[in-house]
């Protein structure tokens, strides 16, 4: 378990690009939150890592920040995939990435879920870097070859234990076991049941786990 009394005070703190720190400083953070501070830096290390936090904590800039400073925004295949349980979530993610990285040249990002055009978001999947959606979504352009997952660096499991409620283990075993094995993986759950230990089990290596309260 990593608390954050050793953690950067500020994103001033950490081994962040200048194009990033424009871009959190546009946002208006003007420090880091607890889960931020804990997390980024162990995952610009390229850790695997299991987070749990509230709501409102700022998780997805603790995944989103060191996921986009690996991008390599010279290269359009999908580098980070992000798995959310609702298309809901999935565009707010969508939302704060593309906010992160508006200053990091290359970055592209497309989000994919049910009940939106396929032909759009197959023109997105193109040229992305990022790709952020629904399980069952993300099922459906593997299956039509229109998302290919051989270079990916990094997957999110955001909401895992809401992921896993709506009936979504069997899809995330399956996108997980497509990507490359080795690839850092992110996991953000309120709760960690028994299948969502199976998964951490079996698609983490070595993760660190990362809890706080605000």
């Amino acid at each position: 378990m990593i608390n954050n009394q050793n953690c950067p005070a500020a994103f001033s703190d950490m081994p962040l690009t200048p194009h990033v720190i424009r871009a959190i400083d546009e946002i208006g953070y003007t420090k880091p939150t607890n889960i931020q501070a804990s997390a980024i830096p162990l995952l610009l290390e390229g850790r695997d890592l299991i987070g749990r936090s509230c709501t409102g904590s700022g998780k997805t800039g603790a995944f989103a920040i060191p996921a986009i400073e690996g991008v390599d925004g010279s290269s359009h295949h999908a580098q980070v995939l992000v798995l959310s349980p609702t298309r809901e979530l999935a565009m707010q993610i969508y939302v704060e990435m593309k906010k992160f990285s508006k200053y990091k040249e290359g970055v592209s990002l497309a989000v994919v879920y049910g009940g939106s055009a396929m032909n759009d978001q197959i023109k997105q999947l193109r040229h992305a870097n990022i790709v952020i959606g629904t399980p069952g979504r993300l099922m459906d352009h593997m299956r039509r070859k229109t998302l290919k997952l051989d270079r990916i660096q990094t997957v999110v499991l955001d909401e895992a234990d809401e992921m896993l409620n709506m009936g979504f283990i069997d899809d995330i075993e399956t996108i997980l076991t497509a990507t490359p094995d080795e690839r850092q993986t992110v996991l953000f759950s309120a709760t960690m049941s028994a299948p969502l230990l199976k998964i951490s089990n079996t698609f983490l290596t070595d993760p660190l786990t990362v809890e706080t309260l605000a």
